[in-house]
Protein backbone atom coordinates (compact mmCIF):
# COMPACT_ATOMS: atom_id res chain seq x y z
CA UNK A 1 0.00 0.00 0.00
CA UNK A 2 1.46 3.46 -0.66
CA UNK A 3 1.92 5.70 1.73
CA UNK A 4 0.65 9.10 2.55
CA UNK A 5 2.00 12.32 1.20
CA UNK A 6 2.24 10.44 -1.97
CA UNK A 7 0.19 12.47 -5.17
CA UNK A 8 -3.09 11.46 -5.63
CA UNK A 9 -4.15 14.39 -8.03
CA UNK A 10 -1.77 15.43 -10.53
CA UNK A 11 -2.43 18.27 -13.00
CA UNK A 12 -0.41 19.55 -15.48
CA UNK A 13 -0.58 22.32 -17.77
CA UNK A 14 -4.31 22.76 -17.66
CA UNK A 15 -5.88 24.84 -20.06
CA UNK A 16 -9.97 25.58 -20.22
CA UNK A 17 -11.52 28.40 -22.18
CA UNK A 18 -15.17 29.03 -22.88
CA UNK A 19 -15.26 30.89 -26.74
CA UNK A 20 -13.11 33.63 -26.32
CA UNK A 21 -13.25 33.71 -22.16
CA UNK A 22 -10.06 31.75 -20.95
CA UNK A 23 -10.53 30.54 -17.63
CA UNK A 24 -7.48 28.53 -17.07
CA UNK A 25 -3.89 28.42 -18.50
CA UNK A 26 -1.11 26.23 -17.83
CA UNK A 27 -2.47 25.77 -14.48
CA UNK A 28 -0.74 23.10 -12.44
CA UNK A 29 -1.53 21.30 -8.84
CA UNK A 30 -0.33 18.31 -6.81
CA UNK A 31 -2.95 17.31 -3.94
CA UNK A 32 -1.55 14.73 -1.50
CA UNK A 33 -2.83 11.53 -0.06
CA UNK A 34 -4.34 11.65 3.37
CA UNK A 35 -4.84 15.87 3.21
CA UNK A 36 -8.01 18.03 3.29
CA UNK A 37 -6.56 20.59 0.11
CA UNK A 38 -8.59 23.56 -0.20
CA UNK A 39 -9.23 25.55 -3.55
CA UNK A 40 -9.79 29.10 -3.17
CA UNK A 41 -9.92 31.97 -5.76
CA UNK A 42 -12.11 34.97 -6.42
CA UNK A 43 -15.48 35.02 -8.65
CA UNK A 44 -14.73 33.75 -11.93
CA UNK A 45 -11.22 32.00 -11.52
CA UNK A 46 -12.83 28.50 -12.46
CA UNK A 47 -12.42 27.10 -9.28
CA UNK A 48 -15.73 24.47 -9.95
CA UNK A 49 -14.46 24.01 -13.89
CA UNK A 50 -11.37 22.56 -12.25
CA UNK A 51 -12.89 20.22 -10.29
CA UNK A 52 -15.23 19.11 -13.48
CA UNK A 53 -12.03 19.07 -15.12
CA UNK A 54 -10.65 16.26 -12.41
CA UNK A 55 -13.42 14.62 -12.62
CA UNK A 56 -14.28 14.22 -16.47
CA UNK A 57 -17.02 16.74 -16.40
CA UNK A 58 -15.49 19.27 -18.18
CA UNK A 59 -12.96 18.45 -21.13
CA UNK A 60 -10.06 20.77 -20.84
CA UNK A 61 -8.68 22.42 -24.29
CA UNK A 62 -4.80 21.15 -23.07
CA UNK A 63 -3.44 19.58 -20.09
CA UNK A 64 -3.27 16.08 -18.25
CA UNK A 65 -5.09 15.24 -15.56
CA UNK A 66 -4.10 12.22 -13.38
CA UNK A 67 -6.01 10.37 -10.51
CA UNK A 68 -4.60 8.04 -8.52
CA UNK A 69 -1.53 7.74 -10.75
CA UNK A 70 -4.03 7.26 -13.59
CA UNK A 71 -4.98 8.89 -16.72
CA UNK A 72 -8.33 10.64 -16.99
CA UNK A 73 -8.07 12.51 -20.10
CA UNK A 74 -8.82 11.00 -23.76
CA UNK A 75 -10.67 7.71 -21.64
CA UNK A 76 -13.98 6.38 -22.88
CA UNK A 77 -16.37 5.89 -19.89
CA UNK A 78 -15.63 2.23 -19.05
CA UNK A 79 -12.00 2.44 -18.79
CA UNK A 80 -12.29 5.09 -16.09
CA UNK A 81 -15.02 3.42 -14.55
CA UNK A 82 -13.01 1.55 -11.91
CA UNK A 83 -11.00 4.89 -11.07
CA UNK A 84 -14.63 6.93 -10.52
CA UNK A 85 -15.74 3.84 -8.64
CA UNK A 86 -12.90 5.47 -5.86
CA UNK A 87 -14.06 8.94 -5.52
CA UNK A 88 -17.52 10.50 -4.11
CA UNK A 89 -18.48 13.79 -4.51
CA UNK A 90 -20.45 16.06 -2.82
CA UNK A 91 -21.93 19.32 -5.15
CA UNK A 92 -23.34 22.39 -4.65
CA UNK A 93 -26.66 22.19 -2.32
CA UNK A 94 -25.94 18.52 -2.25
CA UNK A 95 -27.85 17.49 -5.58
CA UNK A 96 -29.83 15.47 -4.12
CA UNK A 97 -32.93 13.79 -6.65
CA UNK A 98 -35.56 15.05 -4.95
CA UNK A 99 -38.32 12.16 -5.89
CA UNK A 100 -35.69 9.81 -4.06
CA UNK A 101 -35.65 9.44 -0.47
CA UNK A 102 -32.42 10.05 1.23
CA UNK A 103 -31.94 6.13 1.40
CA UNK A 104 -32.73 5.90 -2.09
CA UNK A 105 -30.24 8.61 -2.95
CA UNK A 106 -27.29 6.94 -0.87
CA UNK A 107 -28.30 3.62 -2.69
CA UNK A 108 -27.89 4.94 -6.27
CA UNK A 109 -24.26 4.73 -6.80
CA UNK A 110 -24.13 0.93 -4.82
CA UNK A 111 -26.90 0.19 -7.89
CA UNK A 112 -25.11 1.61 -10.54
CA UNK A 113 -22.02 -0.15 -9.73
CA UNK A 114 -22.89 -3.11 -7.54
CA UNK A 115 -25.99 -4.18 -9.10
CA UNK A 116 -26.29 -7.43 -7.80
CA UNK A 117 -26.58 -5.84 -4.11
CA UNK A 118 -30.11 -5.80 -3.27
CA UNK A 119 -32.86 -6.00 -0.51
CA UNK A 120 -31.75 -5.98 3.44
CA UNK A 121 -28.29 -5.41 2.32
CA UNK A 122 -28.47 -2.25 0.40
CA UNK A 123 -30.78 -0.86 2.93
CA UNK A 124 -28.34 -1.83 5.50
CA UNK A 125 -25.43 -0.05 3.60
CA UNK A 126 -27.22 2.91 3.33
CA UNK A 127 -28.41 3.49 7.19
CA UNK A 128 -25.20 2.98 8.08
CA UNK A 129 -23.75 5.62 5.49
CA UNK A 130 -26.33 8.06 6.82
CA UNK A 131 -26.17 7.66 10.51
CA UNK A 132 -21.97 8.12 9.79
CA UNK A 133 -22.54 11.64 8.85
CA UNK A 134 -24.53 12.20 12.60
CA UNK A 135 -28.21 12.20 10.69
CA UNK A 136 -30.94 10.60 12.73
CA UNK A 137 -31.34 6.92 11.72
CA UNK A 138 -35.18 7.98 11.20
CA UNK A 139 -33.75 10.24 8.12
CA UNK A 140 -33.65 7.49 5.28
CA UNK A 141 -37.23 7.47 4.33
CA UNK A 142 -37.94 11.14 4.59
CA UNK A 143 -37.39 13.18 1.14
CA UNK A 144 -34.77 15.69 0.79
CA UNK A 145 -37.66 18.37 0.63
CA UNK A 146 -38.24 17.56 4.44
CA UNK A 147 -34.92 18.08 5.38
CA UNK A 148 -33.34 21.40 6.53
CA UNK A 149 -29.90 22.65 3.87
CA UNK A 150 -27.52 21.06 6.27
CA UNK A 151 -29.10 17.60 6.47
CA UNK A 152 -29.29 17.74 3.46
CA UNK A 153 -25.58 18.76 2.86
CA UNK A 154 -24.86 15.61 5.41
CA UNK A 155 -27.18 13.16 2.79
CA UNK A 156 -25.33 14.51 0.41
CA UNK A 157 -22.17 13.41 1.91
CA UNK A 158 -23.67 9.75 2.95
CA UNK A 159 -24.24 9.33 -0.78
CA UNK A 160 -20.56 10.56 -1.04
CA UNK A 161 -19.56 7.86 0.85
CA UNK A 162 -21.48 5.05 -0.18
CA UNK A 163 -19.40 3.14 -2.00
CA UNK A 164 -16.34 3.61 0.86
CA UNK A 165 -14.45 6.16 -1.35
CA UNK A 166 -10.70 6.91 -0.88
CA UNK A 167 -10.89 10.55 -2.29
CA UNK A 168 -13.82 13.16 -1.80
CA UNK A 169 -14.65 15.95 -3.81
CA UNK A 170 -16.50 19.15 -2.17
CA UNK A 171 -17.83 21.99 -3.77
CA UNK A 172 -18.55 24.60 -1.45
CA UNK A 173 -19.76 22.33 1.45
CA UNK A 174 -21.08 25.10 3.83
CA UNK A 175 -22.26 27.76 1.64
CA UNK A 176 -25.76 29.01 2.92
CA UNK A 177 -25.12 27.46 6.49
CA UNK A 178 -25.64 29.33 9.42
CA UNK A 179 -22.16 29.26 11.36
CA UNK A 180 -22.76 27.11 13.81
CA UNK A 181 -23.78 24.18 11.03
CA UNK A 182 -21.05 25.59 9.33
CA UNK A 183 -18.37 24.41 12.08
CA UNK A 184 -20.23 21.25 12.25
CA UNK A 185 -20.06 20.27 9.09
CA UNK A 186 -16.24 21.52 9.25
CA UNK A 187 -15.93 19.19 12.10
CA UNK A 188 -18.00 16.37 10.30
CA UNK A 189 -15.31 16.47 7.46
CA UNK A 190 -12.28 15.95 9.49
CA UNK A 191 -13.35 13.52 11.58
CA UNK A 192 -14.60 11.54 8.27
CA UNK A 193 -10.85 12.12 7.14
CA UNK A 194 -9.39 10.90 10.02
CA UNK A 195 -11.38 7.96 10.55
CA UNK A 196 -11.43 6.80 7.07
CA UNK A 197 -7.80 7.62 6.11
CA UNK A 198 -9.84 9.95 2.97
CA UNK A 199 -8.15 12.49 0.95
CA UNK A 200 -10.44 15.57 0.19
CA UNK A 201 -10.58 18.33 -2.29
CA UNK A 202 -12.44 21.26 -1.22
CA UNK A 203 -13.69 24.23 -3.05
CA UNK A 204 -14.71 27.15 -0.60
CA UNK A 205 -14.57 30.62 0.12
CA UNK A 206 -15.48 30.46 3.83
CA UNK A 207 -12.87 31.29 5.45
CA UNK A 208 -12.98 29.48 8.44
CA UNK A 209 -13.33 26.45 7.06
CA UNK A 210 -9.63 27.13 5.64
CA UNK A 211 -8.40 27.56 8.82
CA UNK A 212 -10.42 25.29 11.27
CA UNK A 213 -9.34 22.04 8.35
CA UNK A 214 -7.23 22.68 5.41
CA UNK A 215 -4.00 20.84 5.36
CA UNK A 216 -2.56 23.24 2.27
CA UNK A 217 -4.40 25.89 0.14
CA UNK A 218 -4.24 26.57 -3.13
CA UNK A 219 -4.70 30.08 -4.58
CA UNK A 220 -6.64 30.12 -7.94
CA UNK A 221 -5.38 33.57 -9.95
CA UNK A 222 -4.37 35.05 -13.30
CA UNK A 223 -5.69 32.04 -14.79
CA UNK A 224 -3.64 29.42 -13.03
CA UNK A 225 -2.49 28.34 -8.98
CA UNK A 226 -0.38 31.27 -8.28
CA UNK A 227 0.44 29.65 -4.75
CA UNK A 228 -0.03 26.54 -2.45
CA UNK A 229 0.72 26.22 0.80
CA UNK A 230 -0.10 26.18 4.84
CA UNK A 231 -1.97 29.24 5.73
CA UNK A 232 0.97 30.87 7.68
CA UNK A 233 3.42 30.36 4.01
CA UNK A 234 0.00 31.78 2.25
CA UNK A 235 0.60 35.09 4.21
CA UNK A 236 4.33 35.43 3.91
CA UNK A 237 3.49 35.95 0.16
CA UNK A 238 3.64 39.43 -2.07
CA UNK A 239 0.44 38.62 -3.45
CA UNK A 240 -2.14 41.59 -3.67
CA UNK A 241 -5.55 39.01 -3.69
CA UNK A 242 -3.84 36.58 -0.84
CA UNK A 243 -2.91 39.85 1.27
CA UNK A 244 -6.51 41.26 0.70
CA UNK A 245 -8.25 37.58 1.59
CA UNK A 246 -6.70 36.33 4.50
CA UNK A 247 -5.84 40.18 5.81
CA UNK A 248 -9.54 41.52 5.35
CA UNK A 249 -11.78 41.79 7.98
CA UNK A 250 -13.24 37.99 7.47
CA UNK A 251 -9.70 36.74 7.40
CA UNK A 252 -9.00 38.61 10.45
CA UNK A 253 -12.16 37.33 12.22
CA UNK A 254 -11.41 33.76 11.12
CA UNK A 255 -7.96 33.74 12.09
CA UNK A 256 -8.57 34.88 15.33
CA UNK A 257 -11.34 32.28 16.05
CA UNK A 258 -8.76 29.52 14.92
CA UNK A 259 -6.75 30.84 17.59
CA UNK A 260 -8.91 30.64 20.29
CA UNK A 261 -9.71 26.70 19.22
CA UNK A 262 -6.12 25.88 19.74
CA UNK A 263 -6.01 26.67 23.00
Amino acid sequence: MKGKGEPIIEVRGLKNSFGDQLVHEGLDLEVRRGEIFGVVGGSGTGKSVLMRSIIGLQRPDEGEVEVFGEPMLDREENEAKHIRRRWGILFQGGALFSTLTVAENVQVPIREYFPRIEGQLLDEIAAYKIVMTGLPAETGPKYPSELSGGMRKRAGIARALALDPELLFLDEPTAGLDPIGAAAFDQLIKDLRDALGLTVFLITHDLDTLYAICDRVAVLADHKVVAVGTIPELLALDHEWIQEYFKGPRGRAAATIAKDADR
